[in-house]
């Protein structure tokens, strides 16, 4: 039996939990601060989630947890069978972890009404009681160090112009999609609808971002319900040229915002800078270099130069149109 650590207000956690559910992967969900702290003490980055394998072994990082997954349960499989839908399925899964995370973060911890109720609920989930003065006592502490580290994560209010309009090109292509069908690569999900899933979720519970999305996205805020628990979903991949408007509308939105997200924030680890900035369609974006983006572009980039010769051409049709090409030059 599996054993998934995490927490309601954790994006990761509720895409890693959605992926278990949906694969019928037998497991147990625990959260609290306590069976974190010894989750934690059992992996090298204190990141959350943390998934207990049935031998006793612990991990985190949700991307290489679902590939480690797809290889030990051939059952319901998450990753597309067409290599070229399976490539674009985690380009789209890597683009939530990465950038639509910031919007999260932002709508979380700008405003003083979602840092007040947010703090608060996720002292509560947390300390699972201790009286309200504790709870109290520990959002405010929390509160004041999620929104000291904006600045470190790009989320400030110079950067959430670009963020939002962002994030609302993604709700944009969803809620013309959802409607229709609620996977992107057929009738089943893969990973890309768990990617941005994860995220979304915080979207849909966080006071100012709720509201948003309950008044001009109504059918994608009800489809993270459908998404939180497919379980009982049966379908199949669609035919390798079938390519709903949908995943289209987010590769672009990758090629315009995303690559060159990546692109400078390798430059800036390349030459030891601290910071970069890029503009999108005159709007600002600066943020420090990270080390884990330059991870997660050279994953992207081996799962591209793995593709066949033949597939490549398919992708490079795509990525080519949606101005992703520069992430492979």
């Amino acid at each position: 039996m599996y054993k998934l650590y995490g927490a309601l207000a954790s994006p990761y956690s509720q895409k890693m939990r959605a992926v278990l559910r949906a694969r019928q992967i037998d497991h147990i969900w625990v959260h609290g601060q306590a069976a974190m702290d010894e989750a934690l003490s059992s992996v090298k980055a204190p990141v959350i989630p943390v998934l207990e394998y049935p031998d006793g072994t612990f991990a985190n990082d949700t991307t290489p947890l679902i590939y480690d997954l797809e290889k030990r349960h051939t059952e319901r499989s998450i990753v597309p069978d067409d290599p070229v839908h399976a490539f674009l399925a985690h380009l789209i899964e890597d683009f939530a972890d990465e950038w639509l995370t910031k919007a999260m973060f932002g709508y979380r911890w700008l405003e003083i009404v979602d840092q007040r109720q947010m703090s608060v609920w996720l002292a509560f989930d947390s300390m699972k009681g201790g009286g309200l003065n504790a709870i109290e006592g520990f959002a405010s502490r929390f509160c004041e160090r999620q929104t000291g580290r904006m600045t470190l994560v790009g989320c400030t209010r110079e950067n959430f112009p670009l963020i939002k309009q962002s994030l609302g090109c993604v709700l944009d292509a969803l809620e013309a999609h959802v409607a229709d069908k609620h996977c992107l690569f057929g009738s089943r999900p893969s990973l890309a609808e768990f990617g941005l899933f994860g995220q979304l979720s915080q979207l849909a519970v966080d006071p100012t971002a709720q509201a948003m999305m309950r008044a001009d996205y109504p059918f994608t805020y009800r489809w993270l319900l459908h998404v939180d628990d497919m379980s009982g979903v049966e379908g199949c991949w669609g035919e390798p040229e079938e390519l709903p408007p949908v995943v289209i509308a987010l590769i672009e939105e990758i090629g315009r915002v995303y690559v060159p997200f990546l692109l400078a924030n390798s430059c800036a680890e390349e030459n030891g800078a601290s910071e970069f900035a890029i503009e999108v369609d005159g709007l600002p974006y600066t943020q420090g270099a990270f080390k884990y983006q330059v991870k997660a572009l050279g994953e992207i980039r081996k799962r591209y130069h793995a593709l066949s010769r033949v597939e490549r051409d398919r992708a490079e049709a795509i990525l080519q149109r949606c101005r992703c090409m520069p992430l492979f030059s």
